[in-house]
């Protein structure tokens, strides 16, 4: 129970992160949050207590922080579940270590490594495209360019709301979903 997350929603409604379960158990003790969603009936247990196991939880006060510093991390592995582990010329799902990350707009040609030009390629079309755009090479993306435009945090918590249902309206999936969805297809 412990080991599960917490959607973290900044006072704003803005989504942050995830947390662990102790984490915001703790955040919700020192009275620095609101539960703003249960994980169903699942609840814990003190020696003296039961309280409910919070799913979505919302800060008390609101945080500005830089959204920039935070899409560095973790970055090929972002892509990665962005683009569901499938190479974006080919159609092939692939496990991490026979993927690689291909530059829409080639660094040869001026392309930077944001996540907006990068993209999941097998080493089998990244080798075929080059250094060429998927144009030039005439092998068309998957993928729309307004899918590659969202940032990669939202795209994780997205993964993570495919099995937490009540995460989708914090998350604002609806706007995106059917396009995921046809993506996935």
């Amino acid at each position: 129970m412990l080991t599960g997350r917490v959607l973290l929603l900044n006072f704003s409604y803005e989504p942050l992160g995830t947390v662990g379960v102790a984490r915001a158990v703790c955040l919700w003790f020192r009275g620095a949050v609101f539960i703003e969603e249960k994980d169903g009936d699942n609840v814990l247990h003190s020696p003296s207590t039961v309280f409910p196991v919070p799913s979505v939880i919302r800060l008390r006060h609101y945080i500005n922080f830089r959204r920039n510093r935070r899409e560095t991390t973790m970055k090929r592995a972002r892509v990665y579940i962005r683009d569901r582990y499938r190479c974006q010329y080919c159609a092939e799902h692939k496990h991490a270590k026979d993927l690689t990350l291909d530059h829409i707009l080639p660094r040869a040609q001026g392309g930077e490594s944001t996540p907006a030009n990068l993209v999941t390629a097998c080493v089998k079309c990244n080798q075929r495209k080059g250094n060429r755009t998927p144009e030039q090479a005439r092998m068309p993306l998957l993928t729309s360019q307004k899918l590659l435009r969202l940032g990669l945090d939202h795209v994780l918590l997205c993964h993570y709301a495919e099995s937490r249902p009540a995460w989708k309206k914090y998350l604002f999936m609806d706007d995106h979903e059917q396009e995921a969805e046809s993506m996935a297809a």
